[in-house]
Parts: structure tokens; C-alpha cells; sequence
């Protein structure tokens, strides 16, 4: 019998025989006390049984597979123990391993092995490599466990959306140091890799990764994603939003997150950061113009979803003012182009939440914990910008997308710049003859 089929097994008897439980004890008639004492010593053995086959199968199962087990057995014995009175306590005796699960894990796998992708999300040499630059910070700030077992740790979470009880069990620590493991590493990401935001140190690879996808002189795709928030009060969809600016490479160039999703998209944009190095100080997009065949001059710029204002630096879609209306030839081009790129900026957040369970769109997070989302958020993109730098496999999931909203965003209205509309349009009619030559 393979793996997959004993899990499938154990587990279906496990929640089985804890639903017949349930629906036995509330019938409460004294002649069925016996009957009762003898499924639950049957759901204690299958409870022992899935437990040590938890423990022995360990280094095997797929996490997904042992986290599922795990979050079964659990569920199962919190159940039956308010159902149970004394004398009749559930008792569980499987033997658990003395090494931890990450001890044995590491003893066990090679540089190259593949378990390492499945378990981390990430390559042995790219683990290490990124131990060795995060060590100093982790054992300054959390000296109680060593280094590699923090980030180790902290990384499960984020890889599988583990509870920090599951991660504490695997890592031989307390939910409390399991907990304390995963914002230590945090910190130690955003305070030592925050340079691979490369806004500011890499433009030239910027512009020249767009240029190879036909679209000059161009400084990123700027976009809006949601976070699912749970609301049991209200039972509303609620978002945080996230401002990202994303390269051609799908690499985070700038990442503003926190935004409550009642706020307007172009609110988000003008007190983002981004925003004020472009506006005020002038710190961005100061590079050189592009001459267009034509002897047209672009300058750098940014291409931003339809929900942004059109900015001279900032170039949103054509919009039809009336649906009998007609884009032209050369706006048609364009649009097709911007669309392109924004699939850039959707792809990147689809790996990144593909890479990052505990970011995944199906999670809906706690409105007492959503203090703490944007930092987790940032240091997602962040080391997903490092393992694209490590070469690390992209890890692709058909069905994930990348951007979650309360509804689709109203396209921006208002004042128009002039200034901005020749630029598009200069732009678009050089894109529509390339599209015209290929």
C-alpha cells in the first residue's frame, strides 16, 4: 500500500469515527454507555495508529500530507476530550522521535535533493546562502535557538501557512519560540535584504528588461493587490491593499503595503513613497528620454493599472468614454502592450503567493493579527526577489491568481494631463507600427 493510500485511509477513519462520536453522545442514553466506551477506545487506536504513522513517515510525507494528518489527529483528539468525562479520558501513547523532524530532515538529504524544494520552497544552497547572510541578525536578536533552525522554522511557516503549534512539534521548540522564531527572521529579512528592492541601485536592468519585450524606456508595472481579512463581526470581504511596483523578471521593485481597500486607489498612490521620490523629490525616473523613430521624445515611465490617474511618468490603458466607441489602430497596440505587462505583475504575485502559502489568496487572516500582514507581506517579496536572484526553479500552480480584490477597481476619472495624453499617444503609434513590421 503506498503512502498516499494510508494516508487517505487513516485519516477518513479518523474524522469517521469522530463524527459517529459526536452524533452518539448526544443521544446520552444510559445503555449506550458501553457501546459509547468501546468506539471511543476504537477512535483512541486509530487516533495511536495515525500518530505513529505520523512519526515514522515523517521524513516521506509530503508536508501538505503530514499537516493534513497532523491537523486531523489534533482536531480529532480536542473533539473526543469534550465529549469524554472522567474516568473515560482519551489517551494517546505514541512514541514521538527524540531528534526533531528538521534534525533528522537535514542528516538525511543532499545539496540536491528535491525534498528540499518540497519542505522550504527553496534549494539546499540557497537555504544556506541565505543562513549565512540572516545568521549575525537571528542570534543577536534570539540567541535561545540556533540560527538554522529559526530561519528553518520560520520559513516552514510561510512556506506551508503552517500554525506555529505544527511548526513548534517539527522544529523540537514551543509554540511560544516558534512564534518568536518566524518575526526574528522577519525583521532579519527586511533589515538585511531590503537592497534587492532594486528601484534605486539597478535601473538600467530595469528599462533594459522591458526594452527586450518591445516596450521603451519603461520603469515597471505599477498595480493593486488585496489580502483577504476576516471579519466575523460584520461578515464583510475586507482587503488590505499592497501598491507593487514589478520589473519584465517578475522581481518586486517596490512594495507599499497596509493600505485599507476603503481607500481610493489613487489616495494609495499619492502618499505611497513611490510617489513622493517621483513627485517631490525627484529622485526616479530621471534617466534619459527615449527618440522614437518618428523623433519623438519618451521619457521613463511607468505602466499603471486603468485604476491610476494618467500621469506624465504614470501611463494607464485607453478607456472607450462610450461603448460605441472605437479605439484606434495605434491606442489598440498600446492597450495590448500594457496588457502584456500587466500579466507581468499578476504572474509575479501568482508565484509569489504559489512560493508562500501563508500569503496564499484562499487565506483569510485575522483582523486581530492584520497589524502584522504587511510586514510578513514584504518580507515574501522580499525573498522571492532573492531566490529569482539564487536561480532557484519558479514554482507554478494553474488556478493561482495573483490578484484578489473586493470587486474590479473603477477606471480613474478626472482632470486630464495633456502633457501625458501626447506621450501615450506618441507611444502607441511607435508600438503600433512595430506590431504593423512584425
Amino acid at each position: 500500500m503506498t503512502f498516499e493510500l494510508k494516508l487517505q485511509t487513516i485519516t477518513t477513519t479518523t474524522s469517521t469515527t469522530a463524527m459517529v462520536a459526536g452524533k452518539r453522545q448526544t443521544k446520552n442514553k444510559p445503555d449506550d454507555q458501553n457501546r459509547n466506551n468501546n468506539l471511543f477506545a476504537l477512535i483512541s487506536d486509530v487516533t495511536t495508529t495515525a500518530q505513529s504513522f505520523l512519526s515514522q513517515n515523517d521524513l516521506t510525507l509530503l508536508p501538505s500530507q503530514s499537516l493534513l494528518l497532523d491537523s486531523l489527529i489534533s482536531s480529532t483528539s480536542h473533539s473526543l476530550s469534550t465529549l469524554l468525562k472522567p474516568p473515560h479520558p482519551l489517551s494517546l501513547s505514541s512514541p514521538q522521535p527524540q531528534t526533531s523532524w528538521f534534525r533528522r530532515f537535514i542528516s538525511s538529504t543532499s545539496i540536491s535533493d528535491s525534498r528540499w524544494l518540497d519542505a522550504f520552497r527553496m534549494s539546499n544552497p540557497s537555504f544556506f546562502h541565505l543562513l549565512d547572510l540572516l545568521s549575525p541578525s537571528i542570534t543577536s536578536s534570539f540567541p535561545q535557538i540556533s540560527p538554522d533552525c529559526a530561519l528553518a522554522a520560520a520559513v516552514f511557516r510561510l512556506a506551508h501557512g503552517a500554525g506555529y503549534t505544527s511548526v513548534a512539534r517539527r522544529f523540537g521548540i514551543s509554540p511560544a519560540d516558534a512564534c518568536r522564531a518566524f518575526f526574528t527572521v522577519c525583521k532579519a529579512v527586511n533589515d538585511n535584504l531590503g537592497n534587492l528592492f532594486e528601484l534605486r541601485t539597478d535601473s538600467n536592468r530595469v528599462v533594459e528588461g522591458f526594452g527586450f519585450n518591445t516596450i521603451p524606456n519603461c520603469f515597471g508595472v505599477l498595480g493593486l493587490v488585496g489580502f483577504g481579512i476576516e471579519d466575523e463581526i460584520s461578515g464583510k470581504n475586507e482587503f488590505l491593499m499592497v501598491q507593487a511596483l514589478v520589473d519584465a523578471e517578475g522581481r518586486f521593485l517596490d512594495v507599499s503595503s497596509g493600505w485599507p481597500n476603503s481607500m481610493k486607489p489613487e489616495t494609495i498612490l499619492r502618499e505611497s513613497k513611490l510617489f513622493h521620490d517621483i513627485e517631490e523629490s525627484r529622485e526616479l525616473l530621471q534617466g534619459s528620454s527615449y527618440k522614437l523613430s518618428d523623433g519623438s521624445l519618451i521619457p521613463q515611465y511607468i505602466l499603471g493599472d486603468s485604476c491610476f490617474p494618467l500621469l506624465p511618468w504614470l501611463l494607464t490603458p485607453y478607456n472607450r468614454v462610450n461603448e460605441e466607441d472605437s479605439l484606434s489602430s495605434a491606442e489598440n497596440a498600446f492597450n495590448c502592450a500594457h496588457s502584456r505587462a500587466m500579466g507581468m505583475f499578476e504572474d509575479a504575485f501568482g508565484r509569489l503567493r504559489t512560493r508562500w502559502q501563508l500569503l496564499s489568496d484562499s487565506r483569510k487572516w485575522k483582523r486581530d493579527c492584520v497589524e502584522y500582514l504587511p510586514f510578513v507581506i514584504v518580507t515574501g517579496c522580499l525573498l522571492h526577489n532573492f531566490l529569482i536572484k539564487c536561480n532557484d526553479p519558479l514554482l507554478r500552480d494553474k488556478g493561482v491568481s495573483g490578484v484578489e480584490k473586493e470587486g474590479d477597481f473603477v477606471a480613474s476619472v478626472g482632470v486630464v494631463d495633456e502633457s501625458a495624453v501626447r506621450i501615450r499617444d506618441a507611444l502607441a503609434l511607435h508600438l503600433s507600427r512595430g506590431s504593423i513590421k512584425r
